[in-house]
């Protein structure tokens, strides 16, 4: 990238502000501190690895969870998704650091990934253009009101989360910042 490219533009909102509030539950990570930066370990840069989160207090009715983490300030009209894990079982209410390995091995039982924005299953670290303002890195946990969306790893982030969007009892969201 040219290191004279300019980055001044206007930040874009919380993506789930223009959306409608459902209930809210709580999403904790001994890895993530809301609104701080992120350890390089959950960067491309580092050991490009998805943090520990634990989720509880989500709304009776529960069947499952989606799980994901979204950068609205990625320089493209639609900003990027770095991970969504569907189909996560409604007993689920953790997953440990690694979880988003792309060989599968975290997911629990029942559960998928689909691609990143950049074509990564699993989780794919923070890596914002060098030079560029500190990005969000909004991670979310969705309880939906199915056991299962009925798609598959071959779906898109955008796909899952237009899905999401008519199952959703719940969102609990927890935000990291990373700057290169």
């Amino acid at each position: 990238m040219d290191s004279g490219t300019d980055f001044e533009r206007p930040l874009p909102p919380d993506p789930y502000s223009l959306l409608p509030v459902p209930a809210t539950f709580a999403l904790t990570s001994p890895d993530i501190a809301d609104g701080e930066p992120l350890d390089a370990d959950f960067s491309v840069d580092g050991a490009n690895v998805s943090p520990a989160l634990a989720w509880s207090g989500a709304p009776e009715g529960t069947r499952s969870f989606v799980v994901s983490c979204f950068d609205p300030d990625a320089p493209t009209p639609s900003g990027y998704w770095h991970w969504t894990m569907a189909d996560v079982p409604a007993s689920v209410t953790s997953l440990p650091r690694g979880a988003g390995d792309p060989d599968g091995s975290g997911l629990p039982a029942g559960a998928f990934h689909v691609p990143s924005d950049g074509g990564r299953l699993g989780f794919e670290g923070a890596g914002p253009p060098p030079g560029d303002h500190a990005h969000r890195y909004v991670f979310a946990v969705h309880a939906l009101d199915v056991p299962s969306l009925g798609l598959d790893a071959t779906n898109s982030p955008v796909h899952v989360a237009f899905n999401v969007f008519f199952h959703t009892l719940g969102r609990a969201v927890l935000t990291g910042t990373f700057r290169r």
